[in-house]
């Protein structure tokens, strides 16, 4: 890890986030369109079940005074699987999301282990999800809300009244992850008992369990995105400038 930068991820506090949708023409997405129907046609091959709807990237973010302005535009999944396959050649275009990191009573953070049935099978985040036309609001693109209805879909749970409308936004890998730190008043094994009985009521759950993690030492490199690594790093005090951005709720 590097100073300030935990696994390569600029982590910055922000106060406020302002996203809107815009018109973009996307010229990689239009001068590799045969790369993005093969590789639909890969990931199909696996997983038969994924559907190629609209999803929202961001093609601008410029942050000032802890306060962020986001821009969106409209693209399919298709798209947006092949560009992330590839390694996000298009240094413009970011998977630009929105997820509630929670916090328990007890100090833990709980994560989701996603299911063998999803495009990240096997690993472990925060319930989240690409923004898409649902998180549109006239111009506007909700990312509280986007936030805050992936986490009511895969875990069952409301954030409670009291929640903070602070943000900590993990920058790097081709990601712009605004991360919200919610404190629950429930201990983690109230909570995960919660959330396992949501998913059994489920037909097909996102979630196949929850991780708790507690400290630093918890952080799993093999299945822990970049950007959930840097945070917990941060959040836990490990490694230089880790907890610069103040990034618990």
């Amino acid at each position: 890890m590097s100073e300030g930068r935990p696994y390569g991820f600029e982590v910055v506090r922000l106060d406020r986030v302002e996203a809107r949708l815009v018109a973009y023409d996307w010229a990689w997405a239009r001068d590799n369109a045969e790369r993005v129907a093969q590789n639909w046609q890969r990931r199909l091959a696996s997983r038969p079940g994924l559907f190629d709807g609209p999803v929202l990237l961001s093609c601008a973010c410029a942050i000032a005074d802890a306060a962020c302005t986001v821009e969106f535009f409209e693209t399919t999944y298709s798209r947006f699987i092949a560009y992330r396959d590839g390694g996000s050649p298009d240094g413009r275009v970011a998977n630009a999301f929105a997820a509630v990191v929670p916090w328990t009573a007890d100090g833990a953070v709980l994560l989701g282990e996603m299911g063998r049935h999803t495009a990240n099978a096997g690993q472990i985040y925060f319930p989240c999800g690409t923004p898409d036309r649902d998180d549109v609001r006239g111009s506007g693109v909700d990312l509280a809300g986007s936030a805050g209805r992936e986490f009511l879909e895969e875990t069952g749970l409301r954030l409670p009244d009291d929640a903070q409308g602070e943000w900590a936004l993990l920058r790097g890998e081709g990601q712009l992850a605004f991360l919200r730190p919610v404190r629950f008043p429930e201990e983690a094994r109230t909570l995960i008992d919660r959330i396992e009985r949501h998913c059994r009521h489920e037909a097909a759950p996102e979630l196949a369990g929850m991780v708790a993690v507690r400290d630093a030492s918890q952080i799993d490199d093999g299945r822990m995105p970049g950007f959930v690594r840097a945070y917990l790093a941060s959040a836990f005090g490990a490694g230089d400038g880790a907890e610069a951005a103040d990034v618990t709720p």
